[in-house]
């Protein structure tokens, strides 16, 4: 039994924040949060390249594995509760994905459950026809407007879509509905509009603005819940984190909570720390289902890991959505090696001096060669101020990281070869690792299309 269902609330709860996160704290949500929608972020913008490319390599791919793993762990629990699963994890396959869900529901003898599948975000196979429409396609981040010089080398190209197919799957009776690449709060959104009646039109901009806001906040998971903190330390048990979970009600106001008694904290601060994380203008949060403020919004702590949020003000939709290509930029070659004290900062030195030599002896073509000193400078490089002689000497174990970039996988290679030279011709005492392979590079362009040239499409399946 749902305890908001005579308040008109709909309670929704985080399930993952990223390929790869815990599923322990979404079953916990799910046997012991009473909600009514559990929540599944999977997706990425580097992700699509790479799922892309799986795809290509077997048609049957490109689907988030863990999105079925978790659905087929967590529709025997969400029936038994009436829960309704949603999630991006169909990456650039959401068809193979929902198959696969609904495969899965036939072994657990799950009958009659409904998923649906949200397609219209992969653009890859329309992107000749966006050009010669005189779609400018200009790059959002660098200003380039000569997208024809990678249209050769492209991978993916997924929009970021809305929530409208979410609300229609729902509305269709979906148990679990598998998408693409809605937004990251879509996934909130959806459920929030559908249970409301709501439409994208000026009346209702401030109250999806509102459920944009509790979307972002929820959307990765232990973000919100003591995960990534500057009070970390402060934090709880965060091997057992709880996942938050949202009670959203009519008029636009909602509370944040999590489990009772499991790890983490969340509080005014923790739910801070992620409403401003990866947001440009806090006044205008620009999403594909409106348009939020987050300067307008109250925070209240009314009780232990209990917060409301209040006063979310927005608009309506933009009149374009984010469209991000993929393309292959290169390759990279890389190698790692550690060297132990006595003197072993000297010895990284001159193991970094002995693969410059060997770069040069090899011919390697590069666009860029780049050394980290692992326990010196890695996370912030040159504004990284490097110790004092004296303090040098006493270095337990430095570590050398080279990366270069190539034009080709063969001059890639070339760095793993270096690399491994070191065994005999570096300094004695040095500790290697299994030599790296190179990967190639997908690099981004992120780009703005007219919203009218994308439709979502929905299928219902049926085990």
């Amino acid at each position: 039994m749902k305890p908001y269902s005579d308040t008109g609330a709909v309670r929704l709860g985080a399930g993952g924040g990223f390929w790869g996160d815990a599923l322990d704290p979404a079953v916990e949500v799910l046997e012991k949060g009473q909600v009514d929608y559990l929540c599944f972020d999977f997706l990425a913008e580097l992700t699509m390249a790479l799922l892309q490319r799986q795809r290509q390599k077997n048609p049957a791919l490109g689907y988030i594995p863990d999105a079925v793993a978790a659905m087929k762990a967590l529709m025997p629990g969400a029936r038994e509760r009436g829960t309704r699963l949603v999630s991006n994890g169909g990456g650039v396959n959401p068809k193979s994905g929902a198959q696969r869900i609904v495969e899965e529901a036939r072994v657990l003898g799950l009958k009659g459950t409904r998923v649906a599948l949200v397609e219209g975000d992969d653009l890859l196979a329309r992107l000749d026809e966006l050009m010669a429409a005189g779609i400018p396609l200009v790059n959002m981040e660098t200003g380039d407007s000569d997208f024809a010089r990678v249209r050769d080398r492209v991978v993916a190209a997924n929009v970021y879509t809305d929530a409208s197919g979410i609300v229609e799957s729902l509305s269709a009776g979906a148990d679990v509905v598998l998408t693409g690449r809605v937004s990251d709060n879509a996934l909130y959104v959806g459920p929030i509009m559908h249970h409301f009646g709501w439409r994208h039109d000026a009346a209702h901009a401030d109250r999806i603005a509102a459920a944009i806001t509790l979307g972002h906040i929820a959307e990765c998971a232990s973000a919100c819940t003591g995960g990534m903190s500057s009070r970390f330390a402060e934090m709880p048990h965060m091997g057992r984190v709880g996942f938050p979970i949202v009670d959203f009600h009519a008029d636009g106001t909602a509370d944040l909570s999590k489990v009772a008694g499991s790890g983490g904290r969340l509080d005014a601060h923790t739910v801070k720390e992620h409403l401003v994380y990866e947001i440009a203008d806090p006044r205008r949060y620009i999403m594909p289902d409106g348009i939020a403020d987050f300067t307008t919004l109250a925070l209240t702590e009314t009780g232990p890991d209990r917060v409301r949020v209040s006063g979310v003000r927005g608009l309506p939709q933009p009149d374009t959505l984010k469209l991000v290509i993929g393309y292959q930029d290169g390759w990279i070659g890389e190698s790692m090696a550690f060297f132990p004290w006595p003197h072993a900062y000297q010895r990284a030195l001159k193991a970094q001096q002995t693969m410059l030599e060997r770069f040069e002896r090899m011919g390697l073509a590069a666009d860029q060669i780049h050394f980290d000193f692992v326990g010196l400078n890695v996370l912030h490089g040159p504004a990284a101020p490097l110790p004092d002689d004296e303090r040098l000497a006493e270095c337990n174990e430095i570590g050398l990281r080279c990366a270069v970039r190539t034009r080709s996988a063969e001059e890639a290679e070339k760095v793993r070869r270096a690399g491994s030279h070191l065994w005999i011709m570096g300094p004695g005492g040095t500790s290697f690792g299994t030599p790296m392979k190179p990967r190639p590079v997908v690099s981004l362009w992120p780009t703005l299309i007219p919203r009218d040239l994308v439709r979502q499409t929905i299928e219902i399946m049926e085990a």
